[in-house]
């Protein structure tokens, strides 16, 4: 008997022994192909941190302290090459004022972060093509690409989207939460107005093709997504949503919706917005205390207070902010994990290939992962990745080479753009 437990018991310690080795040799493979991968993440709301003053991009900032879950330095220790921050505001009054009123906002929002990178240009550097961001990598900075994120600062006058693109913005989020005057959204309450794109928005299209701006279908509904991609001469791209198989959220996308999106050349970059990943019970607590809050500073959610933040004082702005961290500290969020994460990833591989997927986070605006809470854990993804049996060519395509292609193509498909425009 003790000889029976003696050689049981050797033989699950060389099980272990082998097993933890497996998994050394497996960290050991995806850390070489992550720090060899060039990669990027799409999607980024660092700028509403960087507008309102008070943030230091170039300091390890703690993501649980102070609400960010980006700076240089945690981009370097994730291994994170390149970020698009985007320029966003949250949907307002849809009249000339309203419109005059966001525009301005929205150029404040450029100048700051403009501003950021001359006082930080030995770390990072802005680019507008996959070419410039190789170069600004070969250095060892970061690379900050801009993006719009939702059409409403725009208003009515097409010219802005080429004031926009000369400020380096490559890609613009058609809508946000609710309808505006370009489109449909995909998650306001009061439904459809245009059952897709309006006549304006058809011109934005069109006019964004031509500049070689990339076209954003992230938060437009439905409709809308079958309307851009009927309308757009090149690829157009999802900066940071999921796959609604998976997560039956209308910001995700079904999957019809990215077969159209395979044919049309696009990609879909991954949100790790944990309500887009996976379906969580909700908290009755945390949801009564959000709401007190909410009601207190008369918006319907997070997101449209940290939208409204602009309109308070900078003590009312403190003390929402404290409000928010303290439901936060006393109600944590339950949040999903990479491993769901990557259950999206497989879905839309196995749904229109490996060629149509890639990352765009959506930190600084509600991403999180319980195991990827900030850039600094993004070699978890990549870990995940190489555990599931993908490729290292498939890895560098997850994180930049798919979303490069598009821009690529993008770029090179304005003069055709312009012709057709002409004729």
């Amino acid at each position: 008997m003790k000889n029976q437990l003696y050689t049981a018991a050797c033989l699950a310690l060389l099980a272990f022994s082998a097993s933890a080795q497996n998994e050394a040799a497996l960290l050991k493979k995806a850390h070489k192909i992550h720090d060899k991968a060039f990669t990027v993440d799409t999607h980024a709301d660092t700028p509403m941190l960087l507008s309102r003053g008070g943030f230091d991009v170039t300091k390890d900032n703690d993501a649980r302290k102070t609400n960010s879950k980006v700076d240089y330095p945690r981009m370097k220790r994730g291994g994170l090459d390149a970020i698009f921050w985007a320029v966003y505001l949250g949907q307002g009054p849809r009249t000339a004022e309203g419109h005059e009123t966001a525009k301005k906002k929205a150029l404040g929002i450029f100048d700051a972060v403009h501003t950021t990178l001359k006082n930080t240009a030995s770390e990072a550097a802005l680019a507008t093509t996959p070419d410039e961001a190789y170069q600004i990598g070969k250095t060892g900075k970061r690379v900050i690409f801009i993006g719009v994120e939702n059409g409403y600062p725009m208003g009515h006058d097409l010219a802005l989207l080429k004031q926009f693109y000369d400020l380096g913005a490559r890609y613009m989020t058609l809508c946000h939460s609710s309808n505006n005057d370009i489109c449909d959204s995909s998650t306001d309450p009061k439904g459809a107005e245009y059952q897709g794109l309006s006549p304006l928005g058809e011109q934005v299209v069109s006019e964004m093709n031509r500049l070689g701006m990339m076209v954003d279908v992230s938060h437009v509904s439905d409709s809308t997504f079958y309307d851009v991609v009927r309308l757009s001469n090149v690829p157009v791209i999802a900066s940071h949503s999921g796959a609604r198989a998976i997560c039956d959220h209308p910001r995700n996308l079904t999957d019809d919706m990215l077969r159209t999106l395979a044919k049309n050349g696009g990609v879909v970059q991954l949100n790790l917005l944990s309500d887009y990943i996976k379906t969580i019970p909700a908290s009755p607590e945390r949801e009564a205390a959000m709401k007190t809050v909410l009601d207190k500073w008369g918006v319907k959610d997070r997101r449209a207070l940290m939208g409204a933040m602009s309109k308070l004082s900078e003590d009312d702005q403190k003390k929402a902010r404290a409000e928010l961290m303290e439901v936060n500290q006393k109600y944590p969020i339950q949040l999903a994990t990479v491993k769901d994460a990557v259950d999206h990833i497989d879905h839309i591989v196995k749904m229109i290939g490996i060629d149509h997927v890639g990352m765009g986070a959506d930190f600084d605006g509600g991403g999180a992962l319980a195991d990827c809470f900030d850039v600094s854990q993004y070699e978890n993804i990549t870990i995940e990745l190489v555990r599931r049996g993908y490729s290292k060519k498939d890895i560098e395509k997850i994180w930049s080479g798919n979303f490069f292609r598009v821009m690529k193509a993008v770029e090179k498909g304005k003069s055709r753009a312009r012709e057709l425009a002409s004729t």
